[in-house]
């Protein structure tokens, strides 16, 4: 039986909905609400297997992590043109600005879309112009990870970095998406050598539903700087005492998590033992349009679920600016602002 949610005391509710804070694990594609799929498939003359919205939203109920990326790619096949990925990308901006989110580090998945025969110029220019005119606009100040999905082989991540590098200018990383089990991170060990030789930052999905295995593997063969998702870590405790003396940042997603069945329910999610153990735990959104929330809805619903407190957003929301790739300036800047809005608030700011 899945227990009643707490309600949240109102003033840590208005903290935690306002104070400022980093999203560094959001796939864009996956911010693609069903209403903006059917406007796209309108306009690009794109059938659905679907008669209406509340069909496809009905839709959204999977099983394991497989079962979404079968309806993920679906509708990622409404993406055609520049402007398909800009107006994507600003309906997440929007969203993101009314989070209180100021810095976005944002996952785009080009093998989803070259595959299907969509230059890399359309992904990449579409994208860049949102993360320009949302920096403009709401003084977001928005980066892009190109993503490799792991499903397909490493001939063709390799192909696809190939393809990328005249617009190297246009992203700062590379991650590693997808189907996780039966594809560790060592069979993509050659292609983020040659990111990393391209100056590129390194962050890989690991242990969402693999093993602790895939954790290590992630840190040691593909150097990764961060693990997004990481919460199957718990299970091996020399790893965790690694990952917090090395403050190697997680990137965790609870309602992700719970929709595709890793935890049975939000009260049952590992957040507050990631950071009892003291590891450098964030919380994020994923694929917000498929999961049930944006940023903060998972803010409040996970607090809510866990009776997690003030003192505990502010190193939520300190750990996404800590674990950022922004300058040491910008991220004392950022700490500086998160310090100011508690103090705003009422809250003092934790030792």
């Amino acid at each position: 039986m899945t227990p009643t949610p707490q309600r949240l005391d109102p003033a840590l509710e208005r903290l935690v909905r306002t104070m400022p804070k980093a999203e560094l694990h959001i796939h864009i594609e996956g911010s693609l609400e069903p209403e903006l799929i059917f406007a796209l498939a309108e306009r690009n003359g794109v059938a659905l297997p679907y008669p209406d919205v509340e069909t496809l939203r009905a839709a959204y109920a999977f099983s394991d992590l497989q079962s979404f990326l079968d309806i993920y790619y679906a509708g990622a096949s409404v993406l055609r043109t520049e402007q398909d990925f800009f107006d994507m990308a600003w309906a997440y901006f929007e969203r993101a600005h009314a989070d209180a989110i100021t810095r976005a580090e944002i996952f785009f998945d080009p093998q989803t879309h070259t595959e299907r025969g969509v230059p890399f110029e359309a992904v990449i220019r579409g994208l860049s112009r949102a993360c320009e005119q949302a920096r403009a606009a709401f003084g977001i100040r928005a980066s892009l990870i190109l993503c490799f999905l792991r499903h397909l082989s490493e001939e063709a991540a390799l192909a696809t970095l190939e393809a990328a590098r005249p617009w190297r200018e246009h992203f700062i990383g590379v991650g590693l998406d997808s189907s996780e089990v039966g594809h560790p991170p060592e069979k993509f060990a050659r292609v983020f050598e040659k990111a990393r030789a391209l100056g590129l930052h390194v962050v890989a999905h690991a242990g969402e539903e693999g093993p602790p295995e895939y954790i290590r593997n992630a840190l040691d063969v593909l150097r990764a700087e961060r693990i997004d998702h990481g919460v199957q870590a718990l299970k091996d405790p020399a790893l965790v005492a690694r990952l917090a003396a090395e403050r190697i940042p997680l990137t965790v997603c609870p309602l992700s998590n719970v929709k595709l069945c890793v935890f049975e329910d939000l009260s049952r999610h590992n957040l507050r033992e990631l950071l009892d153990a003291g590891l450098v735990a964030m919380v994020n959104s994923d694929d917000p349009a498929y999961f049930g929330g944006y940023l903060n809805q998972n803010f409040v619903e996970t607090f809510a679920a866990l009776g997690l407190d003030a003192g505990h957003a502010y190193r939520l929301a300190r750990n996404s600016f800590e674990a950022s790739f922004a300058s040491a300036e910008e991220k004392a800047s950022d700490i500086a602002a998160l310090d100011r809005h508690f103090e705003a608030c009422g809250f003092a700011v934790p030792e």
